[in-house]
């Protein structure tokens, strides 16, 4: 079995006819059995309107982008994350039905919480395999809801959600209490508490929200949310004796401390108790740049695999809510948002050279263990236009291949780079 995963595909325009760089891609995609992306915009002719909260930018794009991502080779798609909801549910079934009618297999959506936690199921000639799909960035209500004898259930995502505790000293803790006592920022939740729509937890002291306790060592501690790790692992192990593969995508933005390059802690023992549970590999993407690798137990763990397709500055909808944030009326336009946001393109995303590079990786097994993964670096267009970047070009730069091999010794993982790739090989352990 062969894999080919990427990250994001944030897809807002047409691939021009002719392009040169997509039959170099699409013939390394279609060495693999499974050509996998993250489809992070909803596609759709405005069926759905703009959702009170986006994921960053209200992403839509017209369903014929759909056609692009078909002549990549691509037959295997997620699309459980931070923009499913940006055109609400109208939005969300909008982009499943124009997903249907595409020969591939799409995870971690749907009508109610069994249906976006699903198992998708792939036959190739060699074998079965199962992709399950998951988010833990998200709008709390866009999360799935879960049915029951007596109703129905709500359409959304797959949630991974995460506890973060603060852990202070018994000094500031009392500092703390005392601040809250003067302020009155708990006195809402006292009082739903009291009333039955909220519960306390005695182990932990609310403040605006936040949990803190008295711990070693200082600082934040992220755990996965018990009932959606217990749900998904349980579909793991599901997937496990019903196909020869498992995969799992997680789209997570979290970050250790302030290093965005980093995975926060819940997402390396999300991915780790997924190994456990007899997934053989965990594909990453979100933060809109490269992860390292993990090789636990022999299975491959890819934090992220930052972008494939980077378009969201060219979207060509934008609701009243993001002009209004930036104090933009009814005579300004999409380009004048988007240098509001930019700065005219010398802040954000747009201005970091790590978002336009990456890699596409290529994972081989055999007898459900690894034999080797190999990373190919491309770039994405730093530098050129916002309406000309985005697209994804085969490169020899190296640069990207170096920070990934840094990044994965972090975990114990020991990339070799040879010519225009990094590999790791089973025999050179």
């Amino acid at each position: 079995m062969t894999i080919a995963a990427t990250g994001d595909s944030f897809i807002t325009r047409r691939l021009p006819v002719g392009d040169e760089t997509l039959p170099g891609l699409a013939e390394l995609l279609g060495q693999s059995d499974i050509r996998f992306t993250n489809l992070e915009v909803t596609v759709h002719r405005m069926e759905g309107f703009p959702s009170a909260q986006s994921g960053g930018t209200w992403a839509a794009a017209d369903p014929a982008v759909l056609d692009d991502l078909q002549r990549y080779g691509f037959n295997a798609l997620a699309w459980a994350n931070n923009h499913t909801l940006d055109y609400s549910y109208g939005g969300l079934e909008a982009t499943k039905r124009y997903l249907d009618r595409y020969d591939w297999v799409h995870a971690g959506v749907g009508r109610n919480l069994a249906e976006a936690g699903g198992i998708r199921y792939m036959e190739f000639q060699g074998g079965r395999a199962a992709l399950i799909a998951a988010t833990s960035t998200f709008h709390e209500s866009w999360r799935a809801g879960e049915q029951r004898s007596d109703g129905i259930g709500r359409p959304g995502v797959n949630p991974l959600r995460y506890v973060t505790t603060y852990r202070l000293s018994e000094e500031q803790m009392n500092q703390l209490k005392a601040i809250a006592t003067e302020t009155g920022i708990n006195h809402e939740h006292d009082m739903l508490a009291k009333e039955g729509f909220a519960v306390r937890d005695p182990d932990m002291m609310l403040f605006g929200g936040h949990r803190f306790t008295v711990c070693e060592p200082r600082g934040a501690a992220t755990k996965p949310h018990q009932a959606d790790l217990s749900r998904i692992l349980e579909a793991v192990r599901h997937a496990r004796r019903q196909a020869d593969y498992a995969i799992v995508s997680i789209h997570s933005h979290e970050m250790k401390g302030k290093r965005k390059d980093a995975p926060a802690d819940f997402l390396q023992e999300f991915a780790r108790r997924c190994i456990d549970e007899g997934a053989h590999a965990v594909i990453g993407h979100g933060p809109h740049i490269i992860r390292g690798v993990e090789l636990y137990k022999n299975k491959p763990i890819l934090y992220s695999l930052g972008n494939f397709i980077f378009q969201n500055d060219s979207v060509e909808w934008l609701p009243s809510d993001y002009y209004e944030k930036y104090g933009l009326g009814h005579s300004h336009h999409t380009a004048d948002a988007l240098d509001a946001r930019s700065a005219g393109d010398t802040r954000g995303l747009g201005a970091n050279p790590d978002v336009w590079s990456s890699v596409v990786a290529s994972l081989v097994f055999e007898g459900g263990e690894l034999l080797g993964m190999d990373f190919h670096p491309i770039s994405l267009g730093y530098g050129t236009p916002r309406y000309r970047r985005g697209w994804p070009k085969l490169t020899g730069d190296t640069g990207i291949l170096r920070k990934l091999q840094s990044l994965s010794r972090e975990f114990g993982t020991e990339l070799h780079i040879v010519g225009t790739q990094a590999s790791w090989r089973a025999d050179r352990v």
